[in-house]
């Protein structure tokens, strides 16, 4: 039975539950060759493992300023936002806010554009892993032996209303994830003026995916409807999301999702504007899609590079192949660079600590000391990312960073566009 959850939990990672612009051009195909740290002054959050549309066409600059003192950049629709570094893997100029939302029955974080130096005498978020833990095994691994997640981020601060409306990301975490489970991409994201919301997916998140090895009964799972629902709330922000009100632009939307949750997002392109599949396939067309950014990594034991290449070929243009050499499935996340003081990673902390199904989950732990280093590929897929975000989102000329890719990262071995 043990070895039937397994075999279930593995395929999982493959799948996902669940309009593109008609101007195409011939493909272009180039090759190339190729820690979570503990902070005591950090605050300790609860949170689950962390605490009619239109073509945009590019009509401003990205400026190339990080301190957000030069003069405002003008958005898509009449509004306003801080210049940012033109070199689209480098952050934002705004600080980061956090908050833990409910919407519907899902736990969501938030993280948003906060007001320049609020964050001053704050102390940051630190995201505890253990609550992503089924209940009765999450006292199991003792404090100095948690991997803590910190975050360049504060908790509650105020959200900057005097720039915005700002773009909307939602992110879907992969099977056995969890919604900070890609944190550096959800800050990247919101320092660079973007409202990024991130679910636990029940039925897909960790917590549920140990308990139904363990005994518990195994929850539903209807990705589908945790999108209905994020995207429903930020068309008409209320409750604990009344905070981004009056400030985020529900028409402007992009999704990202890993491995699992890039499945989920293949036919979200009647609503998002953007999308992005990490380690997953690709999409379908739809009404309000504009474009398309595919991720993979070729060392993938979990999803095989292949499936990002068919995914390439089948999806509607724009759109954009990234691949990543000598990377595994969790490139895209910060999974395999979750570590304790004494060097631990997450899989080793489970299982030292005798956490129920933590030898199932080993499956989907595709980590490697010969891997590409994370933050390599962290700022890969942040360069990337946002370029697409910024020039669909808000009408900036950041897609001009991708003629340079391959030769500012070595390790990206393959890059198509069909634009």
């Amino acid at each position: 039975m043990r070895r039937l959850l397994a075999l279930t939990l593995f395929t999982a990672a493959c799948n996902g539950s669940g309009a593109a612009a008609t101007e195409t051009d011939p493909t272009t195909t180039t090759t190339g060759e190729t820690t979570a740290t503990t902070d005591t002054d950090a605050t300790s959050t609860g949170a689950p493992t962390t605490t009619a549309p239109t073509t945009t066409t590019a009509d401003t600059s990205t400026g190339d300023d990080t301190t957000g003192a030069g003069a405002d950049v003008p958005g898509c629709a009449g509004g306003s936002f801080l210049p940012v570094p033109k070199d689209t893997s480098l952050p934002g100029p705004w600080p980061v806010g956090a908050r833990t939302v409910t919407i519907g029955g899902l736990t969501v974080e938030v993280w948003y554009p906060a007001e320049l130096g609020s964050e001053a005498g704050q102390e940051k978020i630190r995201y505890d892993i253990r609550t992503g833990l089924p209940d009765a095994e999450q006292g199991k691994v003792p404090d100095a032996d948690n991997p803590w997640q910190d975050c360049e981020c504060w908790q509650g601060l105020p959200l900057d209303a005097d720039h915005g409306p700002y773009p909307a990301v939602i992110f879907i975490h992969g099977t056995a994830g969890f919604r900070s489970q890609s944190l550096e991409h959800m800050v990247h994201w919101a320092s660079r003026g973007f409202v990024v919301l991130a679910a636990d997916h029940p039925g897909l998140w960790l917590k549920d995916l140990l308990g139904s090895l363990c005994g518990v009964p195994m929850v539903p799972q209807n990705l589908a409807d945790d999108l209905g629902q994020l995207v429903a709330a930020l068309a008409a922000p209320a409750g604990d999301l009344a905070f981004v009100a009056g400030h985020v632009d529900a028409e402007r939307l992009a999704m990202a999702g890993h491995s699992a949750g890039g499945g989920a997002i293949a036919d979200a392109g009647g609503s998002a504007r953007v999308l992005i599949p990490m380690a997953a396939g690709g999409v379908e067309a739809g009404a309000a899609l504009e474009s398309t950014l595919i991720l993979g990594a070729l060392s993938d034991e979990v999803v095989a590079y292949s499936s990002q290449q068919e995914g390439f070929e089948s999806s509607p243009a724009p759109k954009r192949l990234v691949g990543i050499a000598d990377a595994g499935h969790l490139a895209f996340s910060s999974l395999c660079s979750l570590k304790n003081t004494q060097g631990q990673d997450f899989l080793q902390i489970a299982q030292a600590n005798d956490v129920c199904g933590a030898q199932f989950a080993s499956l989907l732990f595709d980590c490697s000391p010969d891997y590409t280093p994370d933050t390599t590929s962290w700022e890969i897929t942040q360069y990337a990312s946002s370029a697409v975000l910024e020039s669909v989102l808000r009408c900036t000329d950041a897609a001009d960073n991708f003629n340079e890719l391959q030769a500012k990262f070595p390790e990206v071995a393959e890059f198509q566009e069909a634009l």
